[in-house]
């Protein structure tokens, strides 16, 4: 048997906002899988050929996104022998703090904290060194690998760059922690400064495929965010940037977001899945089921074998009952809370991990 995918692809594994591309260019090519020897075996034939180096293709892509709901747990264990030969049965656990929250000029409709939101949550200004210093501690309590430190706006201030290359100096010398800075947009001169004061990793998050960000933000372009991630890469940084899924973009958004993310090479990939809130313009928007949220996972694993993929915010709401699962797939997790939204205890962690037979990362190792 072959399953061959142009127009002929089943829809069915797909929510409906997903299912509105079937039949477009992706659905032109020709992708043939053999499928003679099990009803998994061109996902095991597909995961063999990825750790031989193959390189996915959007029809590939798009097929995993489009497989029935029946196919899950193929999928899932597919993209399992993927996970194990770079990652073993380790988990990195990362800790976030909103070190500024709030007060954003820029208009992204998704965001809490912009300017378009009316989103209950509290404001204030940059956390002071101390505050930050706290943080550290309980990332290093809550046997955190990686330490985030997110400050919200469009840019890094002068004070908050200068705030940044103060206390990243501190905590690397009291915590075993790796520290990655979430500050926007940032220049050369900007990444360079964040290199010098020990900062090892960025985040900036392209979101969505570059055809769907202006539906979701008009303030800054998508092309910017690329010249951030350039600039990170120029220093000598260690990327970390992902997207967010459910925000009423289609499978072909995903797909090209994925893909663009394995060309840049990305060491981090942080798959949040939307969490409506009310107060933003998106409030409403709310399709995801955890099928096709592993199934999102797998895609993204297939495209960047290499990479830690991180099930981010959203994983409690939209995987549900299934989060082990996702674990198979992503080898990465926060600890504790989001932005504004909260996460389940990390005490829950520590038992789904342990039920897994899988290790935390510690200590800064690998």
């Amino acid at each position: 048997m072959t399953y061959r995918c142009p127009g002929t692809l089943i829809h069915n594994g797909l929510p409906p906002r997903l299912k509105e591309t079937a039949g477009n260019h992706i659905m032109s090519q020709n992708f043939t899988i053999d499928d003679t020897h099990s009803s998994g075996g061109r996902w095991y034939d597909l995961a063999d050929r990825v750790l031989d180096g193959h390189t996915l293709e959007a029809a590939e892509a798009r097929a995993i996104l489009e497989a029935d709901d029946a196919e899950v747990l193929d999928l899932v264990a597919a993209a399992y022998r993927v996970r194990r030969r770079w990652f073993g049965n380790r988990i990195h656990l990362n800790f976030l703090l909103n070190a500024r929250s709030g007060a954003c000029g820029e208009d992204c409709g998704y965001c809490s904290q912009s300017r378009r939101s009316q989103a209950e949550i509290r404001n204030y200004d940059l956390l002071s060194t101390d505050e930050i210093l706290a943080g550290a501690e309980t990332a290093a309590r809550h046997r955190a690998k990686t330490y985030c430190i997110v400050t919200s706006g469009r840019a890094p201030t002068e004070s908050v760059l200068a705030a940044i290359e103060a206390v990243v100096p501190r905590i690397k010398q009291a915590y075993p922690l790796k520290v990655c800075v979430s500050p926007g947009l940032v220049t050369d001169e900007q990444a360079q400064r964040l290199k010098r004061c020990g900062v090892d990793r960025v985040n900036h998050n392209l979101n969505t495929s570059e055809r769907f960000y202006p539906k979701i933000c008009t303030t800054h372009t998508y092309a910017q965010r690329l010249d951030t991630l350039a600039a990170v890469r120029r220093a000598g940084l260690k990327i970390c940037s992902g997207g967010i899924v459910g925000m009423g973009e289609t499978a072909d958004d995903l797909v090209e977001l994925a893909l663009r993310l394995g060309r840049l090479g990305v060491e981090a990939l942080p798959v949040n899945f939307f969490i409506p809130i009310a107060g933003t313009p998106l409030e409403n928007i709310d399709y995801l089921t955890p099928r096709t949220c592993l199934k999102v996972l797998v895609m993204f694993r297939m495209a960047n074998p290499k990479c830690e993929l991180r099930i981010a915010a959203g994983r409690e709401r939209s995987l549900g009952m299934l989060q082990p699962l996702g674990l198979y797939v992503a080898c990465s997790i926060f600890v504790g809370d989001y932005l504004t939204t909260k996460g389940q205890p990390p005490s829950t962690d520590y038992e789904m991990i342990e039920a897994l037979g899988f290790e935390p990362v510690v200590d800064g190792v690998h």
